[in-house]
């Protein structure tokens, strides 16, 4: 058969099963999300039925997939906005390395894979998956909830933090020196500084660009600026997230209200496609090896993220509901940690990290895309304001 026959048969029976998981999550209630990934598993390395065809299709689609998720976050927020959050989250920075990088680090050192290890392994644990808590934010309804500005500003934070901390691991691995690193840091530093310096001063002049009376060529315009600038920001270490993020960022008005329109059924059709392709990239077959550690650290690097959510949500001032959905959120890892455990396992020979990274990624999206729910439940609601009573009577007594 040809191959691009091959690849068409592939991808249209993933599509119509993906459809079909969809459907079946709507019925009941929940995100598609973990049926995305279990229907890569089953069909990726390792899986019942493994297809190679179309993984270079689904590969390029899930990029597209993340960057276009970003992008339209971007497009719900001003560049004013994300400065202030970013300046108004610096704490929450701080926190979340602290209570989700150090952990890994020391999980690392206790399983006796050495510095290189430790830091691989920080970085895995650290970042959220900006992919899935995008998606889960938008499924949720929630772009417009007061706790969705502190989410997105410690995502970006940890985005922009991995133009530091990849050139370091590249520096730890690979033994390169100490001026490189330092050069491709300034670079990577000095990029998204430019692009928040246009996004900030520049944006409405950017907008000026696109007409949003003309849907075709507006729908090519911004995609086709929002794929440039991710692809210009990966080429010097920065998260083409953030760059996506970022261009989403610098329209405003019309334009990026016809241009978010236009863009969200792409932004569906290959934001699942990434969530398909995870799965798909993963051998299967290797999961079981160092499952129990994993279960392990998701145990506590779930409750870490959760933690960091909540009291970064309560700093800013926002209700407890708010601080639990905050937290909740963000504790699946994705796109990064699957990124740091490949560069760790080629240039510093770890293989069990590789297992790990894919079982700990997979445990924290299922169980997040989850958890992400739980405080719309009834049940919960119920218990915060039994608490909200207890604590009120509480007070009233001391009184």
């Amino acid at each position: 058969m040809h191959e691009n026959t091959l690849i068409l048969i592939e991808v249209g029976a993933l599509l119509l099963g993906m459809s079909i998981l969809g459907r079946i999550a709507a019925r009941f209630g929940f995100s598609p999300i973990p049926l995305y990934l279990i229907l890569g598993l089953v069909f990726g390395e390792g899986g019942l039925i493994p297809l190679d065809a179309s993984a270079d299709f689904f590969s390029v689609g899930s990029e597209i997939g993340v960057i276009l998720l970003l992008a339209l976050l971007g497009l719900e927020y001003t560049a004013t906005e994300l400065l202030t959050n970013l300046r108004q989250s610096k704490w929450a920075g701080a926190l979340d390395f602290l209570l989700n990088a150090v952990p890994g680090a020391v999980f690392a050192l206790i399983l006796g894979w050495g510095v290189v290890g430790a830091v691989a392994l920080a970085g895995i644990t650290w970042v959220s998956s900006s992919g899935v808590i995008a998606k889960l934010i938008r499924d949720l309804g929630r772009v417009s909830n007061r706790e969705t500005p502190t989410i997105l500003a410690i995502l970006v934070i940890e985005d922009l933090a991995m133009a530091f901390y990849l050139p370091v691991l590249s520096a730890v691995v690979v033994g390169v020196s100490l001026l490189q690193g330092a050069i491709t840091v300034a670079i990577a530093v000095g990029v998204v500084s430019l692009i928040l310096f246009i996004a900030l001063r520049f944006g409405g002049f950017v907008s000026r660009f696109f007409s949003p009376d003309h849907p075709e060529p507006l729908l090519l315009g911004v995609l086709g600026l929002t794929m440039l600038v991710a692809g210009l920001a990966a080429q010097v270490n920065v998260s083409a997230a953030v760059g996506a993020f970022l261009v989403g960022i610098a329209l405003s008005g019309r334009v990026a209200e016809q241009a978010s329109e236009l863009l969200t059924p792409l932004r569906d059709l290959f934001a699942a496609v990434f969530f398909v392709f995870f799965g798909l990239s993963t051998d299967a077959s290797q999961l079981f090896s160092m499952l129990v550690p994993a279960i392990v650290l998701a145990v506590v690097t779930i409750g870490t993220k959760v933690l960091t959510g909540y009291l970064s949500a309560k700093r800013a001032g926002i209700g407890v509901p708010g601080r639990w959905r905050a937290g909740f959120a963000l504790t699946p890892r994705g796109e990064f940690s699957i990124v740091i455990a490949g560069l760790a396992v080629t240039a510093a020979g770890i293989p069990l990290l590789a297992p790990l990274a894919t079982a700990y990624v997979l445990i924290t999206v299922i169980v997040g895309s989850i958890l992400a729910r739980v405080p719309d439940a009834p049940w919960f609601k119920a218990v915060l304001r039994s608490r909200a009573a207890a604590v009120r009577a509480k007070q009233a007594a001391a009184n």
